[in-house]
């Protein structure tokens, strides 16, 4: 077995590579929890279709549709959180933030991630204790009585992807804190409005060519996926 590095990995240190590794690795994970819930909200939509033409063709609708929407919103509520965050998707509040650079931008990121760490362990451990509240006493939906703890497990379960999600990015914006010249590894990349409206814009350029040429990036992004 050849002890060479790849050649991605040559000029990084050696907690580069595993911040990278626990990077990539853990996104695995949440890439196939988000598969799960894309799943479950393609069932739930058939559900409710059902629920509507068999409510209004055969007079035949779904025991308990309302008890089974909320037994299942959490799948699909939570356990994409950990995805989102690791994408940068969720809301973020950047009319200050926007105006730092370099070390002061990553210090900045690295507190703001540190308080989120912080609110969502305090969320993940009352969390666990509303599921310990209805294994208890049996906690169960009002018509066909679904027992609700698997659901409320779940929420802990998915504050707690969401930690260690977190705690990957602490680490990320700790390391280009030291060094702000560094390659950025384990943080999310976000993008500027200006680079969202540009994206956006090519890629209803290319809806609209349809069948005709897309725009340079995206042939350039295309020919880069194919090599």
């Amino acid at each position: 077995m050849s002890s060479k590095l790849p050649p991605s990995d040559s000029g990084r240190t050696p907690f580069a590579r595993l911040l990278r590794s626990a990077d990539e690795g853990f996104f695995k994970v949440e890439s196939a929890l988000n598969l799960i819930a894309a799943i479950v909200i393609l069932a739930v939509m058939f559900i409710g279709v059902f629920q509507v033409f068999g409510r209004k063709l055969i007079n035949f609708p779904v025991p308990g549709y309302v008890d089974i929407i909320e037994f299942v919103m959490t799948v699909f509520a939570f356990i994409s959180i950990a995805y989102t965050q690791r994408l940068g998707g969720h809301v973020r509040m950047e009319i200050i933030i926007k105006r730092f650079r370099g070390r002061a931008l990553w210090i900045v990121e690295y507190l703001g991630t540190l308080t989120a760490f912080g609110i969502v362990a305090v969320l993940a451990w009352f969390a666990y204790g509303h599921f310990l509240r209805a294994w208890t006493i049996g906690d169960s939906t009002i018509d066909i009585e679904i027992p609700l703890w698997p659901s409320k497990l779940l929420v802990p379960i998915a504050l707690a992807f969401l930690l260690v999600r977190l705690f990957i990015q602490l680490l990320g914006f700790l390391r280009l804190s030291a060094d702000p010249d560094a390659e950025p590894i384990g943080i999310p990349r976000i993008e500027t409005v200006d680079e969202q409206a540009q994206h956006e814009i090519e890629t209803g350029l290319a809806g609209e060519a349809n069948h005709g040429e897309l725009p340079e990036r995206l042939r350039t992004d295309s020919a880069n996926t194919d090599r």
